[in-house]
C-alpha cells in the first residue's frame, strides 16, 4: 500500500527572499534523490485560511520505503542542518489509501 507523505511549512524567511528561494531550490535536489521518493512536488499556498506557506509532497510504495526515506543519511541531514533552522512552522501527515 503506498504512502502519501505531505509536509505543510512556513519558512523564517521574508516571502520572495533569497534565502526562501534557495531554501526551496535545494530541498528537491536532495530530498527526491533519496531511493524510494516518487512523485515530489513543491508548491506554495494560495489561501488565505492558513499561515503555512508552502508544501513537499512526495510518495513511497510502501513502509519500508518510507522508513528508508526517515532513516536516510541525506534526509537526517537535511532535517538537521536545514529544516531546523529554516523552518519557523510545520505540519506533517502522512496517508494511506482506505478505498
Amino acid at each position: 500500500m503506498s504512502i502519501q507523505h505531505t509536509v505543510v511549512f512556513r519558512l523564517v524567511h521574508p516571502e520572495g527572499s533569497v534565502e526562501e528561494q534557495a531554501f526551496l531550490d535545494a530541498a528537491p535536489g536532495i530530498l527526491a534523490s533519496i531511493p524510494g521518493v516518487q512523485n515530489f512536488a513543491v508548491a506554495r499556498q494560495v489561501s488565505a485560511k492558513s499561515t503555512l506557506t508552502h508544501q513537499f509532497s512526495m510518495t513511497f510504495a510502501d513502509q519500508d520505503g518510507y522508513d528508508g526515506y526517515n532513516n536516510h543519511p541525506e534526509h537526517v541531514a537535511f532535517v538537521a542542518n536545514r529544516w531546523g533552522a529554516e523552518v519557523a512552522e510545520f505540519q506533517e501527515y502522512d496517508f494511506v489509501g482506505i478505498a
